[in-house]
């Protein structure tokens, strides 16, 4: 039940206001001034609070100040702009003018607690978002990842636009959500596009919209994802699985800040921030004319290469324990801990699908422990074949595309997509895309 202080220097004013509130099931506190409500009541525990402007001793508007985070309604009988104005200024969330209508009184109190409820339940996802995903400190202590950090808090108060390189599963969405919630547009939309999972024939309706007509299909117009991050940021996930045409258009919105539907003949200014993320070599995709020049250039404003969990040495003890804690608690699970066996295990596995496979992999034991200890077999690292035996063991720096081509080949007969898919750290839809631009037909099943 929601808990309202009044605060009116006139009794019969300050009885009746009470008496209506109850009446609609509001719990009601009233008070004669600021100095007496201060004194006879925790200012901070009311849902809400309407204070007469014009009140012996400290002004109505006095409230604001004393309960911060507490919505104040001003109620009075000077119903000019200026006094308005002003109790807006001082961080009055609305005000009504005396005398005033019942009706009209309910309706602001009901939408002023309407949207508080509202703020505080936005307050409290953002906070378990900072938890699951900890932009402010993410984990991870060796010099690769201080270096992310450090890059991270240069560019995000800007407006640039970042490019985040790194393999698969490294968490290049985590850090293009911390370079947004330090950036100045934190309290606008962040969009997320993963370009790799829109079919080709829609990734432009997607991004750009369309209008009613513009295709077979087109019923209604529909604002398009580049416009709904409008004022935010827009992150473009796997941007090098992103067709030519639509490079064009993104390129426009880049240099130009405009936007036009399918089907349009109207320009929309598009304010977004863009920050995208590949595991692709772009340079050498604009060689292979599969990326353009132009767009790249843009793009590799500022770069964030981020490290395969393989290369981050003690870090990878920190995420192991930071991930059982957290996956413990979305599976409503006691608190677990690894044998030492798991722990070695771990540490020595090439971990080819990075932090994402790593968290699969602790996911999968947690759900099968029926103990307190997760044991190597829970975790299924299959460690002595982790890595293909090919030429690419002995090579110091493989490619990601060259270990894929070889994982697969070694693998498929024995393995099925579902499992390749897992192991490498990707979805099936992925795996199944890489075939195709690598080459790299199923294996024929043997009769």
């Amino acid at each position: 039940m929601p808990n309202i202080l009044i605060i009116e220097d006139e009794e019969v004013i300050r009885d009746a206001v009470k008496r209506l509130l109850e009446r609609h099931g509001y719990d009601v506190a009233a008070a004669n001034s600021v100095e007496q409500a201060d004194s006879n009541h925790n200012l901070s525990d009311f849902n809400l609070i309407l204070s007469d402007i014009r009140l012996p001793g400290a002004s109505g508007t006095e409230v604001i100040t004393r309960a911060p985070g507490v919505p104040v309604l001003i109620m009075t009988a000077y119903a000019s702009v200026r006094s308005a104005v002003e109790a807006m200024k001082l961080g009055a969330v609305d005000y009504i003018a005396k005398p005033f209508d019942h009706d009209e009184l309910l309706m602001l109190v009901e939408r002023t607690l309407k949207q508080s409820r509202c703020q505080r339940t936005n307050q409290a996802l953002k906070s378990d978002i900072n938890r699951e995903y900890p932009v402010a400190g993410m984990v991870g202590r060796c010099e690769a990842m201080r270096d992310v950090c450090s890059r991270i808090e240069k560019v995000a108060p800007t407006d640039s636009t970042v490019l985040i390189l790194g393999e698969s599963g490294t968490g290049k969405e985590l850090v293009a959500r911390a370079v947004h919630e330090k950036s100045n547009r934190s309290d606008a939309p962040f969009v997320t596009v993963n370009c790799a999972a829109i079919p080709e024939t829609l990734i432009e309706s997607e991004l750009f919209g369309y209008e009613k007509g513009a295709f077979t299909g087109a019923d209604s117009s529909r604002m398009g994802l580049i416009e709904s991050a409008n004022g935010g940021t827009l992150f473009l996930d796997e941007i090098g699985e992103l067709p030519q045409a639509a490079q064009a258009r993104l390129l426009r919105v880049l240099q130009d800040g405009e936007i036009r539907r399918l089907g349009s003949e109207h320009i929309k200014r598009a304010d977004i921030r863009l920050i995208a993320a590949t595991n692709r070599d772009l340079k050498q995709a604009v060689q292979d004319n599969n990326f353009r020049n132009d767009l790249y250039f843009r793009l590799r404003v500022f770069e964030l290469k981020l490290p395969p969990l393989r290369e981050r040495g003690s870090d990878i003890s920190d995420l192991t324990q930071f991930l059982l804690n957290k996956i413990c608690k979305q599976l409503n699970r006691p608190a677990l801990q690894f044998s030492e066996d798991a722990l070695k295990t771990i540490h020595s596995h090439h971990w080819p699908g990075n932090v994402r496979e790593l968290e699969n992999a602790i996911e999968r034991a947690v759900i099968l422990c029926d103990g307190d200890t997760i044991t190597t077999d829970l975790l299924a690292i299959e460690h002595d074949s982790a890595i293909p035996q090919t030429q690419t063991d002995i090579d110091q720096d493989p490619s990601l595309e060259n270990y894929f081509r070889e994982f697969v080949l070694s693998h498929q007969d024995t393995m099925t997509e579902t499992e390749l898919a897992k192991r490498l750290g990707i979805s099936r839809k992925t795996l199944w895309e890489r075939r195709q631009r690598f080459g790299l037909p199923k294996a024929q099943k043997k009769t």
